[in-house]
């Protein structure tokens, strides 16, 4: 038979292991979260700048949340979301650029 020391000894690292295995999940979401958001982030500074090069800017424009406006070679309107990805636009969509 095991003795009850070891019986207790068993539980105690079973409790500690399943605590370390929870606590390396939870900080392996944050930094996955926070990743992706860095990530996100970085596609669309990157998309932003090549469209600066590559379409014209809609001057005096700005899509639906303030954002600006590109107009590229089919002379399609749209704006570069927080994902990093274009965004077209109904003409009902852009607005006069807001003075602040």
């Amino acid at each position: 038979m095991i003795s009850r020391t070891l019986r207790i000894g068993f539980v105690a690292a079973s409790v500690t292991i399943a605590a370390l295995l929870a606590g390396h999940t939870s900080m392996a979401q944050g930094v996955d979260s926070t990743a992706k958001k860095i990530g996100n982030k970085t596609a669309s500074v990157a998309v932003k700048g090549a469209m600066k090069i590559t379409d014209k800017t809609y001057k005096g424009k700005e899509g639906p949340g303030g954002q600006t406006v590109y107009i590229d070679k089919k002379d399609r309107k749209y704006y570069v979301d927080e994902k990093g990805k274009k965004v077209y636009l109904k003409p009902s969509e852009i607005r006069d650029k807001q003075e602040n």
